[in-house]
């Protein structure tokens, strides 16, 4: 399986921290956020990364390169100075992602969710839905008792990671859009699954919650094991 994490947003939210650093190469716990999630794929035994950019592309390249230090190959798939959103960066990067299902974390969700298992038993796509946390208090997505998300209902944060098919973006235009009306689509037709979690999990997005991340990082580093869990390279021996 492959997988694409999306790197290419301007994390204007951020302010100075990234008026010359894109925010996937923030910092926490000794490595960029871009980092911990080739890390997670890799764990879960991704071997393919597709790694979308925009603005400041460059530096991302420069510090990641091919991804051999994670034990994965690391593609790019360049959207420009102006990124294409998330469905549009997904679209972008459909055939570097083969005809396969794949999947999508977002490069400043940081979580210990394994995506490995995430299903799809027949629909398009599976999410990852968690409690919604103080910035999304109303949510984005029910989940009913069989495991479909639902329009309506008590309602979870999508967190970041989801299962996707290529099929979910047929007949989608090229050209910058966001990904929530592609699922609301598959959402409508009953071909789209979803899994909640109550584990670790927080969408770094503000330099508060930047700092937030960075104190569990600190707090975890007193464990050698749960350091190494976190983020450690991939490597074969």
């Amino acid at each position: 399986m492959k997988a694409i994490v999306l790197a290419a947003g301007l994390g204007t939210r951020m302010g100075s921290l990234t008026a010359s650093l894109p925010k996937p190469l923030l910092d926490v716990g000794g490595e960029p956020l871009l980092a911990h999630q080739l890390a997670r794929l890799a764990r879960a035994g991704v071997a393919e990364i597709v790694v979308n950019v925009a603005r400041f592309g460059d530096k991302i390249r420069e510090r990641i390169g091919d991804g051999a230090r994670w034990n994965v190959s690391v593609t790019y798939s360049d959207e420009g100075d102006v990124p294409l959103e998330t469905g549009g960066g997904i679209l972008r990067a459909l055939p570097l992602l083969g005809p396969d299902p794949f999947l999508v974390v977002n490069a400043d969700a940081l979580t210990d969710f394994d995506p490995a298992s995430l299903r799809l038993d027949g629909a398009d796509g599976a999410l990852l839905l968690v409690p919604n946390p103080d910035h999304n208090p109303r949510g984005d997505f029910a989940l009913d008792a069989q495991g479909f998300v639902r329009p309506t209902g008590p309602k979870l944060t999508y967190g970041g990671t989801a299962l996707l098919t290529p099929s979910l973006f047929a007949g989608c235009a090229p050209g910058a859009q966001p990904l929530k009306p592609i699922l609301d689509a598959a959402i409508a037709r009953g071909a789209l699954r979803g899994t909640r979690y109550e584990g670790y999990w927080i969408d770094v997005g503000t330099p508060e919650r930047l700092d937030r991340a960075r104190g569990r990082a600190a707090a975890r580093s007193s464990d050698p094991r749960a350091a190494a869990s976190a983020t450690a390279p991939a490597r074969s021996e």
